[in-house]
């Protein structure tokens, strides 16, 4: 393949990347596929040469979003607060989150197959969440008790409150905030009431 068709190739890729990542933040999975196409500058023959099903689509997605999810939890080591790097992480996991509600059976069957890609980003992003807790968990900021997957699973109820609410912006932040302080140590344990 010449050198100018590849990065043509490459550009309408990308292209059609972001213009499925906006359609699908607005208009959730079943998002028009015609509308990626023209948003993306190209006709629909063009989408599926690149992704021949929207789950292919769907799938190339979530494994930029996990790659790139990984990729700041990895950076966000560096922060000096590792309870505040694990506050910006979390709340980025919960931004990204609502786009994907909806999921087909085939995208949800490719994360649980452990030979997919899909898999194996989603692993990564794991992987790389658990290093920014563990580091929390060392320093004593958060309770040893907290795991990735809880984590993950407060950031898909943060995802799914902010849906219902969608004219309150501020619920995202004020949520954040009450799930660490949930997930933090303190001097003083609240008491249990009888």
């Amino acid at each position: 393949m010449p050198e100018a068709l590849r990065a043509d190739a490459r550009h309408n890729h990308d292209q059609l990347l972001t213009a499925a990542r906006a359609a699908f933040a607005e208009h959730g999975t079943e998002a028009s596929l015609r509308d990626i196409a023209r948003r993306a500058g190209v006709g629909i023959g063009t989408l599926y040469r690149h992704f021949p099903t929207r789950e292919a689509l769907l799938q190339a997605l979530m494994r930029d979003r996990f790659d790139g999810l990984a990729r700041r939890a990895a950076d966000l080591l560096a922060e000096p607060s590792p309870r505040e790097a694990l506050a910006t992480w979390l709340a980025e996991v919960a931004a990204g989150s609502a786009t994907y509600r909806g999921l087909p059976e085939s995208v949800m069957a490719a994360l649980r197959d452990e030979e997919s890609e899909l898999h194996a980003s989603c692993a990564a992003m794991r992987a790389a969440g658990s290093q920014l807790l563990e580091r929390a968990q060392a320093r004593g900021g958060v309770r040893h008790d907290v795991t990735t997957e809880e984590l993950l699973a407060i950031a898909a109820g943060m995802a799914w409150a902010g849906e219902q609410s969608p004219g309150r912006p501020e619920l995202a932040r004020r949520l954040l905030s009450l799930a660490m302080t949930g997930i933090s140590l303190t001097e003083d344990p609240p008491t249990r009431a009888c």
